[in-house]
């Protein structure tokens, strides 16, 4: 029987760049229960009270201590550092975001947090997330910093750079499949408007695990390689259409303990 899946929010947050723009990756801690020790955008599970921009929110702010609030139409660049820091360690230290923010006399300000894909942690994983990936332009005067906490390192890449390091950040299948898609792109603004376009094309992205042959490194499927419904393992959520961003490499297949993102035999795609 599938685990429990939980929703959950995550945070591709972006900043201009000499050549095109770089992501802000974070790295979990290894005591983690899920994606130890990886680089991962900032994100994590969403409290009862939220939906996922307001997740969103609170986890950027978490992790990253970046705020993106208003209060009475200001933005929250406008707020004083230590008042940001104080607001944070509260959040931090489990007391409800809501009434925080609520008690600073601020609100979240979600406008700027555009959908990118929602991921589905494959079913055959002991702890499982619904996750919606939101993109974010970094807010003017604002610079983040990891909490410390539940991550212990951060870095700012170019999408491209990190692909090519993805085995020295332990970067995971989603983070790895959405900087492939941040490098077929040149600007923010681009990235910006792809993700409104995709918001149009709503579709869940659930990996299966395809099953092996003897000597075969472990594979991941994507819903749309040809051998998805055919020969994965687990639950799915096979394609009832075909957006126009499912393309591409089409499968993640593990070689020397490193993700590779990598098209279907016999495929053009390239990766």
């Amino acid at each position: 029987m599938s685990a429990q899946l939980r929703e959950a929010s995550s945070v591709i947050l972006l900043r201009p760049a000499q050549s095109g723009f770089e992501v802000f990756l974070v790295r979990r801690q290894k005591q983690a229960s899920f994606m130890a020790s990886a680089f991962v955008f900032p994100g994590g599970a969403a409290e009862p009270d939220e939906d996922a921009r307001e997740a969103a929110a609170r986890e950027l702010f978490e992790e990253a201590g970046v705020l993106l609030a208003r209060d009475t139409g200001a933005e929250a660049e406008t707020l004083e550092a230590p008042s940001m820091a104080k607001l944070r360690k509260q959040i931090l230290g489990g007391t409800n975001a809501a009434t925080c923010l609520a008690a600073a006399g601020i609100m979240w300000s979600t406008d700027g947090l555009v959908p990118w894909a929602h991921w589905i942690t494959p079913s055959i994983e002991p702890k499982r997330f619904s996750a919606r990936f939101f993109v974010c332009e970094l807010p003017s005067g604002q610079d983040p910093t990891f909490d410390d906490i539940e991550t212990v390192e951060q870095i700012w890449t170019r999408p491209a750079d990190a692909i090519t390091r993805a085995g020295e950040l332990n970067l995971p299948p989603p983070q790895i499949r959405t900087c492939w898609e941040l490098a077929q792109l040149a600007t923010i603004d681009d990235v910006l408007a792809t993700g409104r376009a995709r918001a149009e094309e709503p579709h869940p992205i659930m990996p299966r695990l395809r099953m092996l042959a003897p000597g075969d490194p472990p594979c991941l499927l994507l819903p749309w390689d040809p051998e998805y419904t055919v020969n994965g393992t687990g639950d799915s959520t096979p394609l009832t259409y075909q957006p126009s961003w499912a393309g591409g490499p089409s499968r993640f297949v593990l070689e020397d303990r490193t993700w590779k993102h990598v098209a279907a035999p016999g495929s053009t795609s390239a990766g």
